[in-house]
C-alpha cells in the first residue's frame, strides 16, 4: 500500500444524508403510531456492527425519557435465543446500509415470526428491506433516534417538542459545521495514533457506540490497526492499568447525563497519559441545536466525527478503508 493517500474531502452529502432521513420522519411517525395504536408493549434495536453501534442514542434517549421498556440486541443473539418478551405489542427497529447482512436479515424474519412489528432502515428491495414490514431508507444512526422520538411523543413521554423540531431542522447544517470545526483536531489525532501498536477508544452512554464503533469498525476491521473500546466507566475497572505516558488513548464526550462519566476519565488520563487525547462536543458549535436537546443529538455528531476520522487514519497511514482481507471475500 502507499505511505499516503489524498485525504478525502469531507463527506459533499453529509447535509442531504441527513436531510433525506429527516424527510422520512413523518412516514416514521406513522409507523410507530401504528404500533402505538396496536399495543405497543415494547422496542427492540436490533443489528450487527454497524447497524447495533448506530442504535445506541435512540436506546439511550428510550430509557431516558420513555415509559415503554426499550432493548438492544445484537442480530445473531436473536436468532439463536428470541426474548421471551418479544412478541405481539413489540416494535423491532433494525438497519444495515446494504441491506444485505445476513445475520440482520434473519433477525428480521425472527422477529416476525413472533408477532411483532418489524421496520427498518434499509435500501429499497434489498433483502432486508423485504423481510420487514415498512422500510426507510435514511440514515441509521438518525434513523432510529427518529423512531425513539415519535414513540416518546405517540405514548406522552414528558418531551419538548418544540426543541426538538428546531433541533432536528439545524441538524444536518450543525453536524456538517462541528466536522469542519474539529477538523484540525482530527488531522492531528490520525497523525499521533497512526503507527501506534494499540489504540484504546473510551465513551459513555450513547457516545459509547462510537467508542466501540471506531475501535472495532473503523480501526480493526478498515484499518487492520489493534485497537479496544471501553465504556469510561468501566475503564476503571481494569484496563486503566495498562496506561501509561506512552499509551495511545482517545476520549468521546457528550453532552448527555454522563458525561461526568467522561470527565472522570479525562481527569485521569490528564494526570497519567499524556499521549491520550479526547474529542469534546461541547466545544463545538452547534448552530441552531437549542442547548436542552444537545445532549440528545450529540451522539449523531460523535458518529460523524469518528468516520471523518477515519478518514483521516486512511489518509496519513495509506490504507484504503474499502480494504478486506475477510469480509464480503470469504465465507464466514
Amino acid at each position: 500500500m502507499p505511505d499516503t493517500l489524498p485525504l478525502k474531502p469531507i463527506d459533499a452529502d453529509t447535509v442531504e444524508k441527513l436531510s433525506a432521513t429527516i424527510a422520512e420522519r413523518e412516514a416514521i411517525r406513522s409507523a410507530v403510531r401504528d404500533a402505538v395504536d396496536k399495543g405497543l408493549r415494547n422496542v427492540y434495536f436490533v443489528g450487527a456492527g454497524g447497524s447495533i453501534i448506530c442504535s445506541y442514542p435512540a436506546h439511550y434517549l428510550l430509557q431516558q425519557k420513555g415509559t415503554v421498556p426499550a432493548f438492544q440486541v445484537q442480530s445473531d443473539e436473536l436468532n439463536t435465543s428470541v426474548p421471551a418478551l418479544m412478541g405481539p405489542g413489540s416494535l423491532v427497529v433494525l438497519a444495515s446500509y446494504t441491506g444485505t447482512t445476513k445475520e440482520t436479515v434473519a433477525a428480521a424474519k425472527t422477529a416476525k415470526a413472533t408477532g411483532a412489528t418489524v421496520i427498518a432502515a434499509a435500501k429499497a428491495g434489498s433483502p432486508l428491506a423485504d423481510a420487514s414490514d415498512t422500510a426507510f431508507s435514511g440514515k441509521s444512526d438518525l434513523f432510529e433516534l427518529l423512531v425513539a422520538y415519535e414513540v416518546l411523543a405517540a405514548t406522552g413521554a414528558d418531551l419538548d417538542i418544540a426543541a426538538v423540531d428546531q433541533a432536528l431542522n439545524a441538524l444536518p447544517e450543525a453536524v456538517r459545521h462541528a466536522i469542519e470545526q474539529a477538523e484540525p483536531q482530527l488531522a492531528d489525532i490520525a497523525e499521533a495514533f497512526k503507527d501506534e501498536p494499540i489504540t484504546y477508544v473510551l465513551g459513555s452512554g450513547p457516545s459509547y457506540g462510537w467508542a466501540y464503533g471506531l475501535a472495532m469498525c473503523f480501526l480493526q476491521e478498515m484499518q487492520w490497526k489493534h485497537a479496544a473500546a471501553f465504556n469510561s466507566g468501566e475503564f476503571f475497572q481494569g484496563a486503566f492499568e495498562m496506561v501509561d505516558h506512552d499509551t495511545a488513548v482517545l476520549l468521546w464526550l457528550g453532552e448527555d447525563a454522563s458525561r461526568p462519566m467522561g470527565e472522570r476519565a479525562k481527569s485521569f488520563l490528564d494526570q497519567y497519559c499524556k499521549k491520550a487525547r479526547h474529542v469534546d462536543v461541547g466545544d463545538l458549535e452547534l448552530p441552531g441545536i437549542p442547548e436542552s436537546v444537545r445532549g440528545q443529538v450529540s451522539p449523531i455528531v460523535v458518529g460523524a466525527l469518528a468516520n471523518r476520522l477515519a478518514q483521516h487514519y486512511e489518509s496519513v497511514r495509506g490504507h484504503d478503508l474499502e480494504t478486506r482481507r475477510y469480509m464480503f471475500k470469504v465465507e464466514y
